[in-house]
């Protein structure tokens, strides 16, 4: 990684919604579209007709990323930790009906009593047919890019809420710590199998740590309770002769030194200019890992195509000389991005 001088660079994408890929399989692709609905239904299944579904929705995956030009395709899946969410109606362009999102105030795991009680998933009843599948199917050329949904501190968040996390940092520390040791030992688990199955070529977890001025905890809580078990995931992809990348979103300035020394990640991917541009993030750590994707999902959602093909154009310009760097999303290609702004992207990066 970084070694090898190129005329352009591979395009990256930590993710693409459903509805992009559902619209661009279907109506320009020609191929039937499987729900991604069938699929969770399945994975908690068994039976033979339900694994035809899970390959038919898998296929779809595959040639999706195939055909648009990556060399790579990217799944995340992991345990079904119990949350508690809030929906409310997707105004997005592509639509999906409903949005939810993790409470916020009142985690379901509030106290001790709440800890013994909640339905913690088991490692035995995890399904790794999604990355055999993939892996057992992919064209000529690709590997897959592999990971747990979701990393220890959005597990955290997510199960505990924000304001309860804030709150029991100080309240309760050992319950904190008792809820990152239960999920960071679960991914472990997760992170060994994972790992014995061929064709992967990088370990990728998102995790965002980070809002747009600060961590979302202090980084002294974030060393202590976060990223032990990232320098663990890490030493375990590192042990397999693996990348480990990180998504992250949000300003975690505070603690690159300790991502770089000692989780030792080997690229960072989720880049907003208001925070930091991937060209400024490049010359203060591109000598040391990699820089992924790039393009500001604001600037990719309100401009033209042609702007975009400009914004692109210049962000390989100033990054593809430093090396260790791919062009794409800053974040994701999520369901409000036009889908003209996507093709523009892709098509200015494969010239």
């Amino acid at each position: 990684m970084g070694r090898q001088s190129t005329d352009k660079p591979p395009i990256f994408d930590f993710f693409v919604d459903e509805q992009v890929m559902h619209l661009i399989l279907e109506e320009m692709m020609g191929r039937d579209w499987i729900s991604p609905y069938k699929v969770e239904a399945a994975i908690k299944k068994v039976a033979t007709s339900d694994r035809k579904i899970m390959a038919a929705y898998w296929d779809n995956y595959i040639e999706f990323w195939y055909r648009m030009g990556y060399d790579y395709v990217i799944v995340g899946i992991g345990y079904d930790f119990p949350l508690r969410p809030h929906v409310t109606k997707d105004t997005a362009e592509l639509s999906t009906g409903e949005r939810a999102w993790a409470e916020e105030t009142q985690g379901l795991i509030q106290n001790w009593e709440d800890f013994e009680k909640y339905p913690w998933p088991k490692f035995e009843h995890l399904d790794f047919f999604p990355f055999e599948y993939i892996s057992s199917h992919l064209p000529d050329g690709m590997k897959m890019i592999a990971s747990h949904a979701g990393g220890p501190m959005e597990w955290l968040t997510w199960i505990l809420s924000v304001q309860g996390l804030s709150l029991l940092l100080y309240d309760s520390p050992e319950l904190v710590q008792a809820t990152a040791n239960r999920i960071g030992d679960l991914m472990v688990k997760f992170y060994e199998q994972l790992l014995e199955i061929p064709n992967i070529c990088a370990i990728f977890p998102g995790d965002d740590m980070g809002f747009k001025t600060a961590t979302m905890i202090s980084p002294k809580h974030m060393r202590q309770y976060i990223l032990p078990w990232h320098r663990e995931f890490a030493q375990m992809a590192h042990a397999k002769g693996l990348p480990y990348f990180l998504h992250s979103c949000g300003d975690v300035e505070k603690i690159m030194h300790i991502l770089l020394d000692d989780v030792q990640i080997d690229g960072k991917h989720s880049f907003e200019d208001a925070i930091i541009s991937a060209q400024n993030f490049q010359r203060k750590y591109g000598n040391k890992i990699a820089v992924l994707g790039g393009v500001d999902m604001d600037y990719l959602s309100r401009q033209s195509p042609d702007e975009i093909r400009r914004y692109v154009r210049k962000l390989i310009e100033d990054c593809l000389p430093g090396g260790r760097f791919a062009v794409g999303t800053g974040n994701s290609v999520a369901n409000y991005v036009p889908i003209e702004n996507y093709f523009a992207m892709l098509d200015e990066a494969l010239r």
